[in-house]
């Protein structure tokens, strides 16, 4: 008979055959939420699956759906829904009322949102320099109305490219790219980049028109693992990645002051990209708050620029922009 592993209450129950893992804890007097009553129309009583994943019964079509709504990684399941074939450890993630609270704004939610993913991606930062210098003597509304400008330039090529903006801080921005499994994540982020630079040139004359002065931007890239998933109050949720990779990618934006650079991306990076990039100066550095040298590449073209590759490929894996 299949044991089933409860945290964090630390219990065993022998589970029956057929038996829901939301089932087994209830009837082992386990305190597990279900504010559905177990119909797969709320994620309160969702588990996550820390040994044993490949003994759960697969998704049937409510809990697939739930699923697809909240963007479940496979190791995220409905206790509700979920049967076992072997012995398996889980973890109860609703644990009390705010707890539940937040489940219900999420499965409520007008848009699609993430509970948690761990994914691949590409993330760019990108930073205006010495704006401070640019701005101090402009009016506010002056100051407030050039960086709605920039940042509108700047968000049609991200979403040219297939990128999400996951903030506006500033004069710097973050975006994400794979996000939502499109093909070549690190290529899409380099070819944006690239026109990130060539969209700021373009806005150099209406600078010098109205302001009597321009700035330049700088740009990196790193290709890394991070946890993609939402965040935010009920009003302020959006979608944003954590991890030490976007840490990477804000050093990596940050080297080109030092390496007197516009546009660096780390060895992940230019590993995605290397078929298609020309290459400046290749650096070999220390990063501030990061340990060890890290190898970082100046991007100054694509002359092959892989539209045949991510042509080739969109069919397998479809742009939708996250929620």
């Amino acid at each position: 008979m299949a044991q089933l592993h409860y945290l964090p209450d630390d219990k065993s129950v022998e589970s029956l055959v057929g038996e829901t893992i939301l089932s087994a804890s209830l009837r082992a007097g386990i305190p597990h939420a279900h504010a559905c009553g177990g119909n797969a129309r709320c994620s309160t009583c969702r588990v996550a699956i820390l040994g044993g994943l490949e003994c759960c019964v697969q998704r049937n079509a409510q809990e697939q759906q739930m699923a697809n709504r909240l963007r479940f990684g496979p190791q995220i399941r409905l206790a509700c829904q979920t049967s076992v074939t072997g012995d398996v450890t889980v973890r109860r993630l609703v644990l009390d009322a705010e707890d539940l609270e937040l489940t219900r704004q999420l499965t409520s939610a007008k848009v699609p949102v993430s509970v948690g993913e761990e994914k691949r991606i590409a993330i760019l930062f990108a930073d205006i320099r010495g704006f401070t210098r640019f701005a101090e003597r402009l009016p506010p509304y002056d100051v407030i109305y050039v960086l709605n400008r920039y940042y509108c330039d700047m968000s049609r090529v991200i979403r040219r490219h297939g990128g999400y903006i996951d903030s506006c801080v500033g004069d710097g921005l973050m975006a994400l790219f794979g996000v939502d499994d499109a093909a070549e994540p690190g290529l899409r982020a380099v070819r944006a980049g690239l026109d990130m630079l060539e969209a700021v040139g373009k806005l150099k004359p209406y600078l010098q028109s109205a302001c009597q002065k321009s700035f330049e931007i700088g740009v990196g890239v790193h290709f890394g693992d991070v946890v993609v998933g939402s965040v935010g109050g009920e009003e302020t949720k959006r979608i944003t990645a954590i991890g030490d990779a976007v840490n990477l990618a804000s050093r990596i934006e940050a080297a080109n002051k030092e390496c007197g650079t516009s546009f660096l991306v780390s060895e992940s990076a230019y590993l995605e990209v290397r078929r298609f990039v020309q290459v400046g100066q290749k650096f070999i550095r220390s990063l501030k708050g990061k340990r060890g040298k890290h190898k970082l590449y100046e991007i100054l073209d694509l002359p092959f620029d892989g539209s045949d590759a991510l042509k080739s490929q969109q069919t397998t894996a479809p742009h939708q922009q996250p929620g």
